[in-house]
């Protein structure tokens, strides 16, 4: 499969391409242009080779030089598309955690088929409210200086109103060790679990479990969400990355295919369930 920062790495490589284009009609080469703004001649290097984004001063300043302020506009949108293709959570939970639950909302009002890969934790649509503040809670220790824990469990509350609501269908595939990855107590775990299989009977959900002896372990590992064939969200180590690039959503839908056909559901899953409840006694 295609690597996940792939798009973002295209998006960049193209507005270089059109900014090393401006240049080219300008009759002007890379030390023309670091005179014209001001600049090192290292600077238009790295913007050009796409080693360094470009701010959107940048790219005014670049587009003046090059007598071409009619593609300013042009460029900054692009800019923007690259940028809001890839955001780290630090940007992402700068203002805190309820703000990063909150923007999500939209996407999730306007999407009638969601499929979900989870392989650390639950889905937050799955979580009751102790388990998704011990997930949040964990968070905030590890990375937001900010302590919105309550209100940010609130907004994911809230959100989950969207499985009950409107003619939406849930697909969840989920694997086995998460049944048992918790940062709760055996209680809260515990009370984690029968939610699950709560959830999982509605008409319009479906819960798949991939078996650890089922799994295959060349197929990739990061948690991703799929909303209809519109979008794809995938959590990483450092950010969130959003696809929306045709090809793209298509190799996730394809390894989203892999996966489920791994999976068991109804009374199998149910059973993994059971197995995992019963180990917290």
């Amino acid at each position: 499969m295609q690597s996940a920062s792939s798009s973002v790495q295209e998006a960049r490589q193209a507005l270089a391409h059109r900014l090393r284009e401006l240049v080219k009609d300008a009759g002007l080469d890379g030390k023309d242009l670091a005179a014209l703004c001001g600049w090192h001649p290292s600077k238009v290097s790295r913007i050009s080779t796409a080693k360094t984004q470009p701010s959107e001063d940048d790219i005014r300043s670049w587009c003046r030089a090059c007598d071409a302020e009619d593609q300013i506009g042009d460029l900054i949108a692009s800019l923007r598309a690259a940028e809001g293709t890839w955001v780290t959570w630090r940007r992402l939970e700068r203002a805190g955690l309820k703000r990063s639950q909150e923007e999500r909302l939209p996407l999730y009002q306007r999407t009638r088929r969601f499929r979900s890969y989870s392989v650390w934790a639950l889905p937050g649509l799955l979580q009751t409210y102790q388990y998704t503040e011990d997930v949040l809670r964990t968070i905030q220790q590890q990375r937001v200086p900010m302590d919105d824990v309550a209100d940010a469990v609130a907004a994911r509350m809230e959100r989950q109103r969207v499985l009950r609501e409107g003619q939406r269908v849930f697909a969840f595939l989920i694997e086995e060790p998460v049944l048992r990855n918790t940062l709760s107590t055996a209680e809260a775990q515990e009370e984690q679990l029968e939610h699950l299989l709560t959830v999982s009977a509605l008409p319009n959900v479906s819960l798949g479990v991939v078996p650890v002896a089922q799994r295959r372990p060349q197929l990739p590992v990061e948690n991703f969400w799929i909303y209809d064939n519109a979008q794809v969200n995938v959590e990483l180590v450092s950010g969130y990355l959003m696809l929306t690039q045709p090809s793209e959503v298509k190799a996730y839908s394809d390894t989203y295919t892999q996966l489920a056909d791994m999976a068991v559901y109804g009374a199998r899953a149910r059973a993994l369930i059971y197995k995992a409840r019963d180990s917290l006694v």
